[in-house]
Protein backbone atom coordinates (compact mmCIF):
# COMPACT_ATOMS: atom_id res chain seq x y z
CA UNK A 1 0.00 0.00 0.00
CA UNK A 2 2.69 2.53 0.97
CA UNK A 3 4.77 1.56 -2.05
CA UNK A 4 1.82 2.33 -4.35
CA UNK A 5 1.37 5.73 -2.70
CA UNK A 6 5.04 6.62 -3.18
CA UNK A 7 4.95 5.45 -6.80
CA UNK A 8 1.85 7.59 -7.42
CA UNK A 9 3.52 10.64 -5.84
CA UNK A 10 6.65 10.08 -7.92
CA UNK A 11 4.59 9.88 -11.12
CA UNK A 12 2.78 13.10 -10.22
CA UNK A 13 6.14 14.85 -9.83
CA UNK A 14 7.35 13.52 -13.19
CA UNK A 15 4.17 14.59 -14.98
CA UNK A 16 4.11 17.99 -13.27
CA UNK A 17 7.71 18.60 -14.31
CA UNK A 18 7.24 17.82 -18.00
CA UNK A 19 5.81 21.16 -19.14
CA UNK A 20 8.31 23.45 -17.37
CA UNK A 21 11.10 21.27 -18.77
CA UNK A 22 9.78 21.08 -22.34
CA UNK A 23 8.51 24.64 -22.74
CA UNK A 24 9.19 26.98 -19.82
CA UNK A 25 7.89 30.08 -21.64
CA UNK A 26 4.50 28.54 -22.49
CA UNK A 27 4.27 27.04 -18.99
CA UNK A 28 4.94 30.42 -17.38
CA UNK A 29 2.32 32.10 -19.61
CA UNK A 30 -0.21 29.40 -18.71
CA UNK A 31 0.51 29.76 -15.00
CA UNK A 32 0.05 33.55 -15.23
CA UNK A 33 -3.35 33.03 -16.88
CA UNK A 34 -4.35 30.52 -14.22
CA UNK A 35 -3.30 32.89 -11.43
CA UNK A 36 -5.64 35.54 -12.84
CA UNK A 37 -8.69 33.27 -12.60
CA UNK A 38 -11.23 33.87 -9.83
CA UNK A 39 -11.21 31.56 -6.82
CA UNK A 40 -14.48 29.93 -7.85
CA UNK A 41 -13.06 28.89 -11.22
CA UNK A 42 -9.95 27.45 -9.56
CA UNK A 43 -12.10 25.50 -7.11
CA UNK A 44 -14.18 24.08 -9.95
CA UNK A 45 -11.02 23.08 -11.85
CA UNK A 46 -9.70 21.41 -8.69
CA UNK A 47 -12.97 19.57 -8.14
CA UNK A 48 -13.08 18.35 -11.74
CA UNK A 49 -9.46 17.20 -11.45
CA UNK A 50 -10.12 15.30 -8.22
CA UNK A 51 -13.29 13.67 -9.54
CA UNK A 52 -11.47 12.65 -12.73
CA UNK A 53 -8.71 11.08 -10.67
CA UNK A 54 -11.19 9.19 -8.48
CA UNK A 55 -13.05 7.95 -11.55
CA UNK A 56 -9.81 6.85 -13.19
CA UNK A 57 -8.73 5.00 -10.04
CA UNK A 58 -12.13 3.33 -9.83
CA UNK A 59 -11.92 2.18 -13.45
CA UNK A 60 -8.36 0.91 -13.04
CA UNK A 61 -9.20 -0.97 -9.83
CA UNK A 62 -12.42 -2.46 -11.23
CA UNK A 63 -10.65 -4.02 -14.23
CA UNK A 64 -7.67 -5.25 -12.18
Amino acid sequence: MWEDLFVACALVLVIEGLMPFISPVKWRTFMLRVSEQPDKALRIMGLVSMLSGVLLLFLIRSFD
